[in-house]
């Protein structure tokens, strides 16, 4: 006999948390009806109000339309994306229509151009004046076309600049040099050195050779181009320095025939002390003053060039007058040689005296070279 007990407690449990389960499920579904009939009327008064409110409201209603599988909050936030969006690709067309093209840059110069040409042209507007200070007067005998010219030579020549003018070629190579090489200046903190003999010194770096590597420098900006010999031949001795220096010279002319203007460079050995500083200043620089030295035949050397010589000396220095009065004292003419019978364009420039500084003489051969640059040109 089988007997089957009933838990009528379990029964009336389940009973009671299925009609749970079911009321609680309908009190959702009611919720959530009530929920979406509101979502839906603060979407359409959300979008009445952003028509009026931002731009470009109509692309991005047409955009909730597109994808209506969304709700309202990824909506609103694909709109400022939009919006955000549109700005980005404005601000790109505009950067790509201010960006210069490869035709525009065709006609526009590199910066390191552009500021050096802006330094060279800086260089002919400034002021010159003659410091009097530790100088001493202009002497001259001549003047030709307000060229100054103090002539201690055997000739006279007023005429002879008449008939004899100087045309430069296309060389445009220069021989620098130094007959007397140790000359020095006097020392300074920036240029302190040991004299080897009163305002001489073999260290090269101090004396008219290193001034010779400046002028070499600021001619090569101009295209020249620059053979710069630092042979000693004043020493150890001063005597037959210029027989020295003309085997020095034929032998650099053996390899550059087509070298054309040729400069021995010197500092002026007049005085041996500090007392005499010729010095001019350009802008804001003290600068050293230069000064040419041409040669005759005179002493009775031959020399067929000292006309040519001077007439070269007197183009260039009237240039030099033209964009800087008085950084050029007047020109001597004497009766030695000095060398100059090897050219047509050769001559001594002596940069400064004992009482300037390096710092001065070095100043002064930007000026120096862009003169010559002028002159060539003329």
């Amino acid at each position: 006999m089988r007997i089957t007990v009933i838990n009528l407690k379990k029964i009336i449990k389940y009973i009671f948390i299925f009609f749970i389960i079911v009321i609680s499920f309908i009190l959702i579904l009611r919720v959530l009806k009530k929920d979406g009939v509101e979502e839906k009327q603060q979407k359409n008064t959300l979008i009445e109000c952003l028509k009026y409110e931002l731009p470009m409201t109509k692309v991005i209603e047409e955009n909730f339309e597109e994808i209506p599988e969304k709700n309202l909050g990824t909506r609103i936030l694909s709109m400022q994306i939009g919006i955000f969006n549109n700005v980005i690709k404005k601000e790109e067309v505009e950067k790509v229509e201010e960006t210069p093209t490869i035709e525009d840059n065709a006609n526009v110069e590199p910066e390191e151009n552009i500021e050096e040409k802006t330094e060279l042209e800086d260089l002919e507007n400034k002021e010159t004046k003659v410091i009097s200070e530790n100088n001493i007067n202009e002497k001259y005998t001549n003047k030709y076309k307000n060229i100054k010219i103090n002539n201690q030579s055997k000739y006279d020549i007023s005429s002879i600049l008449e008939n004899v003018s100087y045309t430069f070629t296309d060389s445009k190579k220069v021989i620098i040099y130094h007959t007397h090489t140790c000359e020095s200046y006097t020392p300074t903190e920036n240029y302190n050195y040991g004299m080897t003999d009163s305002y001489r010194t073999t260290d090269l770096s101090f004396t008219v050779s290193r001034v010779g590597d400046e002028l070499s420098s600021e001619l090569e900006k101009y295209g020249f181009n620059v053979i710069h010999s630092k042979i000693y031949h004043d020493y150890p001795s001063y005597n037959g320095s210029y027989g020295r220096s003309l085997t020095t010279l034929q032998n650099i002319l053996k390899e550059n025939e087509d070298a054309e203007i040729v400069i021995d460079l010197h500092r002026d050995a007049v005085g041996s002390s500090s007392s005499y500083a010729p010095s001019v200043q350009i802008g804001d620089e003290v600068c050293a003053q230069v000064m040419f030295v041409v040669g005759t035949d005179g002493s009775g050397l031959l020399h067929d060039n000292w006309r040519k010589n001077l007439s070269y000396a007197v183009k260039v220095q009237s240039v030099a007058d033209e964009l800087y009065p008085g950084l050029f004292r007047p020109i001597i003419l004497r009766n030695a040689r000095y060398n100059q019978h090897l050219t047509t364009a050769s001559t001594i420039i002596e940069v400064g005296a004992t009482g300037n500084t390096l710092e001065q003489c070095l100043a002064s051969m930007k000026y120096v070279a862009n003169v010559l640059h002028k002159a060539t040109e003329k």
